[in-house]
């Protein structure tokens, strides 16, 4: 199993590569079938939620939304389902360095947990489901 970069290790806010890198590791420790079907998921590091995504979500903020899966869950699709855009997981940097400096969590565990909970949707699962997923990540 690929071992995640240290997040300690930076000296200045991490950048949207460098969240970035710390999505790809922890892709790295999921389990290997759940990397085989993620891997049409496009995973992408912005900022923040666009407007029109806080307007669907009905934020208060930018800073409440950490991810977004956006997509056909595979749960909802059937063999006649056309996909008109690709399955995307976006993670929002901002939100999560500022749920990083007042949680205190390592970075690359708090970005794992983003990114399974996200890609849990992809699936379909369930909360439950997303927790045993992170447990076997570890």
């Amino acid at each position: 199993m690929p071992s995640l970069p240290a997040a300690a290790a930076f000296g200045t806010p991490p950048t949207l590569d460098d969240i970035a890198a710390l999505a790809e590791a922890a892709l790295g420790t999921l389990p290997q079938e759940l990397r085989r079907l993620a891997g049409t998921v496009l995973l992408r590091v912005e900022d923040f939620p666009d407007s029109d995504t806080e307007q669907e979500m009905q934020l208060d903020s930018p800073f409440e939304l950490l991810g977004l899966y956006r997509g056909r869950p595979l749960t909802e699709r059937s063999v006649s389902s056309v996909a008109t855009e690709p399955d995307m997981v976006f993670l929002y940097r901002r939100p999560i360095l500022d749920l990083w400096c007042e949680e205190g969590e390592d970075l690359a565990t708090l970005v794992r947990h983003v990114l399974i909970h996200e890609i849990g949707h992809h699936f379909g699962f369930s909360d439950e489901d997303m927790e045993r997923l992170e447990q076997e990540a570890e």
